[in-house]
């Protein structure tokens, strides 16, 4: 397997597990377990930034077209309904 899709692999399934925690995170009653839960996230989230700006710098990931600020004000409104 080469290094590029290994990295793809990877990035992947830190995106999978992300998810995860979220659904987690937001039914753990007890106040422990969900702080221990959301470190683990936010460690998880820095290492798949990380991974994805090497990725990036060689060349193994193209992002996606910065958005217009009215794209992204059209995106809050809606959130905010």
């Amino acid at each position: 397997m080469q290094e590029k899709d290994m990295v793809n692999d990877i990035l992947s399934m830190v995106n999978s597990s992300l998810t995860d925690y979220a659904g987690i995170i937001a039914q753990c009653s007890d106040q422990n377990l969900r702080q221990t839960i959301q470190q683990i996230r936010n460690s998880d989230e820095q290492f798949q930034y990380d991974l994805y700006k090497i990725a990036e710098q060689k060349g193994y990931y193209k992002a996606a077209q910065q958005a217009t600020a009215e794209e992204i004000q059209q995106v809050s409104s809606l959130f905010r309904q």
